[in-house]
């Protein structure tokens, strides 16, 4: 029996038609990855499922007593709840209708009373039975969850196990996904697919990783200018079907075309003709002329133009015997790398082994506590950070892209900035719409549009994948194909990383990062693992005394004062503290509903983040000067 069925449903947001009499149905066992450009109504689909908005026409049937959850697209905050607690709030309806059972039943006894018992315990038992904590335990032994740790305690990739604790522990029958992956590690991504495998749960979910959906879609369900087509099979057998199905239809729209053509010679001929005519061919004409008025115009594709920049140097950075630690805990340790002109390099790792810090360090953001960092000549970077660079919500894409221009210049010529953007699928209404009206994969695009203005010869991206539909994904992989440049890219797209990179940095368990040609599809035949960041482990007080450390010039190291020691032992719970605050502060932006809170509100947040951030640079600077022996 259908889980749900949408029965000829539309929806219209302004101008603008999401669904337009959508038939589909979602079967039990069923895995659904629903896919479609930015913008083009997923996630509003998924709100319609849940019931937290009503369709303009149409109806939505679901099956008796259906349980629907769903894991959130953002990343909680760090709340000062434990897991316990957290899994608990999964269970809210069934605690509700246990506490109400207990109310009808100790009440005085009317002619109704027998039948709301007999429904809400019917009710109950749909829900799991009455034994609620056991329901929570069963489920934190299944995920593994440290089920006494606040939230505030654990990293990102813990959070998401928590909140799809949180999602599953009511034993849904069907399961909504939205990007579920976005600002997961490798490792938690795999843990990931493999947990959903094994779920009962019907799963209707939207990504952007294609090895995800590769992995784990059983069918794919397109949602394209309104209208929701349904391809049976994986991911890979959707995109043969679908080349063979538009190949066929540019075949018949061309018999079509010329057939309609001839049809109309035929109608303008002369007197004479017109005489003879056959009305029943007129009638035809007019009816291929309908059909012509109501076939979709083909789409924009999506293209990100090339930027020409003068070469850089024949060596573009070179790194030698780099060292690096934060709050005692070693990050990078004796680290060299020679980057070449036109190298193609992915850095892989799981969150908080020290990626950013290493990019940090290759271009000169920060100095190396041991080594050096050298960069070659005639560097022109362009560098792509998705959650610290700032869009202004109020002002249009436009605005945004050009600040007020008409023109930018693109190949040393000016294009006008609204045929500019038309590559990045804005069309000239959507382009004049305020960005705190757009989604998450919206403003990413904005974001590259943003990037892509200006020429680099070093590009270096850190997760630009986030939230970008598969079109998009796919031109921002046929854009890097054909870069010349040096390319520096951080990411946890694996069929992201296969397709574009010719080498890989990967942060690996036993301490060392591995230089291996290839990608990350490569570099899983060597059998090595990736390191895991000891999150949850307090840093040190002291930090351990290495060759590096300066000395005094009897050879030993010189002493500080009283109280520059006390500063010192304090400054790394400091940092800690700093890093769990911007770390909540960068989930809360990453959110793709913050743009749309009030303006003073979003800037105030923004500014927290950058105030945060220079402070935390400052106490680094601190902790190092007052580890060398600093008295300043």
């Amino acid at each position: 029996m259908p889980l749900i069925h949408f029965d000829q449903v539309s929806l219209t947001y302004g101008d603008r038609t999401l669904l337009k009499k959508a038939e589909f149905t979602l079967e039990p066992g069923e895995r659904v990855c629903l896919i479609g450009r930015n913008g083009a109504g997923k996630s509003s689909l998924q709100k319609l499922v849940m019931g937290e908005i009503n369709p303009d026409d149409g109806e939505i049937r679901y099956k008796q007593l259906l349980k629907i959850s769903r894991l959130e697209q953002a990343l909680p905050e760090a709340l000062d709840l434990n897991v316990n607690d957290i899994i608990h709030e999964g269970l809210n309806e069934l605690k509700t209708t246990i506490d109400t059972y207990n109310t009808v039943s100790s009440a005085p006894e009317t002619p109704d009373t027998p039948k709301q018992l007999q429904e809400l315990q019917a009710k109950i038992e749909s829900l799991g039975g009455w034994e609620i904590q056991r329901q929570v335990d069963t489920l934190v032994s299944q995920l593994e969850l440290p089920q006494q740790k606040k939230l505030s305690e654990l990293s990102g990739g813990w959070r998401r196990r928590v909140m799809l604790g949180k999602a599953l522990v009511n034993q849904p029958d069907v399961l909504l996904l939205d990007e579920p992956t976005n600002h997961l590690d490798i490792q938690t991504i795999e843990w990931l697919e493999n947990h959903l495998k094994q779920c009962n749960a019907c799963i209707l979910f939207i990504t952007h990783d294609r090895m995800f959906l590769q992995r784990l879609a059983t069918r794919i369900l397109e949602l394209d200018r309104g209208q929701l087509t349904s391809w049976p099979g994986s991911f890979s057998n959707y995109l043969r079907r679908k080349q063979e199905t538009e190949e066929a239809q540019a075949h018949q729209d061309a018999l079509f075309d010329k057939k309609l053509a001839q049809e109309e010679e035929w109608i303008r001929q002369g007197i004479k003709a017109r005489r003879t005519r056959n009305e029943g061919r007129v009638r035809s004409l007019h009816a291929m002329r309908e059909e012509a008025a109501q076939r979709q115009p083909k789409s924009h594709t999506a293209r990100i133009p090339q930027q020409q920049a003068e070469p850089s140097g024949r060596i573009v950075i070179n790194a030698k015997n780099v060292s690096m630690s934060l709050g005692g805990q070693s990050l990078i340790s004796d680290f060299s790398l020679k980057i070449q002109r036109g190298d193609r390099i992915g850095i892989i790792g799981n969150n908080g082994v020290g990626k950013s810090t290493l990019l940090r360090l290759l271009l000169g953001e920060l100095e190396p506590e041991k080594g050096s960092v050298k960069q070659g000549s005639n560097l022109q970077i362009r560098y792509f950070d998705q959650l610290h660079q700032k869009l202004i919500p109020e002002k249009s894409i436009v605005d945004n892209i050009s600040d007020g221009k008409d023109y930018i210049k693109i190949h040393g010529k000016d294009r006008h900035v609204i045929g500019y953007l038309r590559d990045f699928l804005f069309s000239h209404e959507r382009a004049q719409t305020p960005v705190k009206a757009l989604s998450g994969g919206e403003q990413n695009r904005v974001l590259l549009a943003k990037l892509f203005s200006k020429p680099a010869n070093l590009l270096v991206l850190d997760e630009p994948t986030n939230d970008l539909d598969v079109e998009m994904l796919e031109a921002l992989e046929n854009h890097l194909k054909a870069y010349n440049g040096t390319l520096l890219i951080v990411s946890h797209d694996r069929k992201f990383l296969d397709n574009v990179v010719s080498s890989i940095l990967v942060f690996e368990s036993d301490g060392q990062i591995g230089h291996y040609h290839g990608g990350y599809s490569d570099w899983l035949k060597h059998n090595k693992a990736l390191a895991v960041a000891e999150k949850e482990q307090a840093p040190s007080k002291q930090k351990p005394k290495t060759e590096s450390e300066p000395t005094a010039s009897n050879g030993k190291k010189t002493k500080l004062s009283y109280k520059h020691q006390r500063e010192l032992d304090g400054l790394p719970s400091k940092i800690e503290a700093l890093e769990t605050t911007i770390a909540e502060l960068e989930n809360t932006i990453s959110d793709p509903n913050f743009y749309d809170q009030d303006h003073g509100l979003v800037e105030a947040t923004l500014d927290q983040l950058a105030e945060h951030q220079s402070e935390l640079e400052y106490l680094m600077d601190r902790w190092l000067e007052l580890e060398e022996g600093g008295q300043a």
